[in-house]
């Protein structure tokens, strides 16, 4: 069994693990690391998600890293485009000789004794196992069951005579030119898939139990295409796009919790300019707030387009059964179908589904808080990352990836080998970290897994970029909810006073 040590592991080689790699190579000159990854390839959701037309749901300014700029002008960008970006900044800053591939995390152990992890990783080509030691322990595998997306069983779907298929494992051979495809679902993957497939299809019928907010957005960047034109530096036009895209992103976000009801007719009346009367607006009211979920965004208005060209249709219905041909729903329509696309979302999982124990105690995520949405109320020299659910996810993983290498630097410089956040039984909350700002079917699904929400600081999650930069950013590492402790190298607990030693 093969054994190797370092000062840090991190677990994930998409955007969140190569942006803390990135950070570690910036800020922690002569800390080792390393990154195992289950994939073959660095990216991630960008390596995995491989169905037509797969583009962020948010714009690149902010959806890319702060530290790397992104110097394309599509707002929203493709799925491959994405995923070079991530293996790029991997080489510029030398992170992929450090990545051991086809490795799978399965168990974490934290030794209080030892002062390190000792991870357990699987090669699920040969099935060898291998031990890694380190330090410092990184989860960045986001929170997507890699393995399987939510797939609720349909009515009758063992008759249906054509293809079914759900978008996270899209087969590479499917020809769905001339098909009648039916799309289930109105979250951002169908509205992504539609108007990538309706341009061969014979016709695409988007089938959706109730529906989405949407916002249609430019293709191109069009002050960006313009500062770009006079010649503007890439680099400046990166920072005032990306200034403007985060404080656009907060303003509309908070607006839609202040003022509902303005915004639920400002995002309405969008969509009926778009869609003029050619579509029954109904398809796309929603009986919710806006921002109860997150809100889909069409660049160019694409679905929209769709739809007014007749290549494309929604019908807003519950299924009652499927058929040797098609789906019949409630109204007693049967919608015919070649191909139907269980686009139903995705299931949640932590870590990648690695399993995690501190002194032989099993770690359960579901009754722990996050110490300023980074560190796992008392799990020592662990970072979790997870992004935003109302921005940009690169915008708070990297604001997570620079407290952690933050928080390294501190404790090198002060002789200490152990930071645990410990909270009090009132700082938490019955509800998730995600189930109180959005009502998603993904979001109940994950309840059983997420950390629980924070009643105060520091293990209150705000998602609010701004306050999130200067917790994380700016704050001071001391913290009295952050303890810290030393062991003698030769394992025995030489210090573990609870104390936070001045900077």
């Amino acid at each position: 069994m093969e054994h190797q040590h370092v000062d840090v592991l991190i677990v994930g080689a998409g955007l969140s693990g190569i942006s803390a790699a990135c950070h570690l190579a910036d800020g922690n000159p002569g800390t080792t690391y390393a990154i195992v990854e289950r994939r073959a390839r660095i990216g991630g959701t960008w390596d995995l998600f491989r169905y037509p037309g797969i583009r962020s749901d948010s714009d690149m300014y902010t959806f890319g890293y702060g530290f790397r700029a992104w110097h394309g002008t599509k707002v929203l960008a493709e799925g491959t485009d994405i995923r070079r970006y991530v293996q790029a900044t991997a080489e510029e800053y030398g992170v992929t000789e450090h990545i051991r591939f086809g490795l799978r995390a399965v168990r974490a152990d934290w030794s209080s004794d030892e002062g390190r992890w000792t991870v357990e990783t699987l090669d699920e080509a040969t099935g060898e196992t291998g031990l890694w030691t380190a330090r410092f322990l990184v989860g960045a595998t986001g929170y997507y069951d890699y393995d399987a997306g939510h797939r609720p069983e349909f009515p009758g779907e063992e008759r249906f005579g054509g293809t079914l298929v759900h978008p996270q494992h899209w087969p590479e051979d499917l020809d769905h030119t001339g098909k009648r495809v039916v799309v289930i679902g109105s979250g951002a993957t169908a509205i992504t898939l539609v108007p990538s497939l309706a341009g061969t299809a014979a016709h695409v019928t988007m089938l959706q139990r109730s529906p989405t907010y949407i916002l249609a957005l430019p293709a191109d960047d069009p002050v960006s295409t313009v500062l770009r034109g006079l010649r503007v530096p890439a680099g400046l036009v990166h920072r005032v796009g990306r200034v403007r895209n985060i404080a656009l992103q907060r303003g509309l976000y908070t607006l839609c919790r202040k003022a509902p009801r303005l915004m639920r007719a400002v995002l309405l009346g969008a969509v009926r300019a778009r869609v003029g009367r050619s579509v029954d607006m109904r398809h796309f009211t929603p009986s919710y707030k806006p921002w109860d979920q997150r809100l889909c965004v069409v660049p160019g208005g694409d679905l929209f387009k769709a739809l007014k060209g007749g290549g494309a249709s929604v019908v807003t219905d519950h299924i009652e059964t499927f058929t040797e041909t098609g789906v019949k729903v409630g109204s007693g329509e049967e919608i015919p179908a070649d191909i139907v696309v269980t686009a139903t979302g995705l299931r949640l999982q932590l870590a990648g589904g690695m399993e995690m124990a501190v002194d032989g105690e099993p770690v359960v995520t579901r009754d722990r808080l996050l110490h300023k949405g980074v560190m796992l109320e008392g799990v020592p020299n662990l970072a979790m990352i997870i992004g935003y659910t109302n921005a940009s996810w690169t915008l708070k993983a990297d604001l997570a990836c620079a407290y952690f290498s933050r928080l390294i630097a501190h404790m090198d410089r002060h002789g200490l080998t152990s930071a645990t956040p410990v909270a009090a039984e009132d700082d938490r909350s019955p509800v998730s970290v995600m189930g109180e700002s959005l009502t998603s079917g993904y979001i109940a699904r994950g309840d059983a897994i997420m950390p629980r929400q924070g009643l105060r600081d520091p293990w209150r999650i705000w998602n609010d970029y701004y306050r999130d930069r200067r917790a994380l950013r700016d704050s001071p590492i001391e913290d009295p909810a952050l303890r810290f402790g030393r062991t003698a190298p030769e394992g025995r607990p030489a210090d573990r006073k609870d104390r936070t030693p001045a900077a």
